[in-house]
């Protein structure tokens, strides 16, 4: 089905499941992307990329098509998914904590994960990350990340192009005090050009 978002999205709108499912076939790996790159384990990812779809179906009336596309407001939904599921596991860690303590049995899956951390040079970089703003954050990820224009970005957030470009300026000069040469040395990071 070659029809643009916005023709699929009226379809889905009016319960039309296999114009839904062509949408989910031409985002789903955008948002996994997405998803993994924010919440770092896979199975983590791909429960957050299915509750994003599982909300845009849900929410099917509210979803906001932009130039065309219902790819930056998925992008975002995921951004605040991840952000309830890191919540939902940080309660989670803190109700464990409070457990009467089992003995210790070796377990080699902690060893093993602090030596891929040790090796991962990223890992610097989205500690950085997520230590910005969420708006910052979100403009980063959508914008350097995602490779959305400034404009898409501005809509999808639902704040003018000014404040992206600004904030964009903001997190790149903060990434770059944090990390040092790790942002210059990342070729995946582009400059800010009036082009975006």
């Amino acid at each position: 089905m070659n029809d643009d978002d916005a023709t699929l999205w009226a379809r889905a709108g009016q319960g039309d499941g296999e114009a839904f499912g062509v949408v989910f076939d031409r985002h789903r790996d955008r948002v996994l992307g997405h998803a993994l790159r924010l919440t770092r384990h896979r199975h983590d990812a791909e429960d957050v990329a299915a509750l994003v779809f599982l909300e845009a179906w849900r929410r099917r009336a509210a979803v906001r098509v932009v130039d065309g596309s219902v790819l930056p407001w998925l992008l975002v939904t995921t951004g605040h998914v991840a952000q309830n599921a890191a919540r939902a596991r940080r309660r989670h860690g803190l109700a464990l904590a409070k457990l009467p303590a089992r003995p210790d049995v070796d377990d080699h899956a902690d060893d093993v994960a602090a030596r891929l951390d040790a090796v991962d040079r990223g890992r610097a970089l989205r500690d950085a990350v997520a230590g910005l703003g969420r708006l910052d954050r979100e403009v980063l990820l959508l914008c350097l990340v995602e490779e959305l224009p400034l404009a898409e970005a501005a809509v999808a957030l639902g704040v003018p192009v000014g404040t992206v470009k600004s904030r964009l300026s903001r997190a790149r000069q903060r990434l770059a005090r944090t990390t040092g040469d790790l942002v210059a040395a990342d070729t995946s990071v582009p400059s800010t050009g009036e082009t975006r």
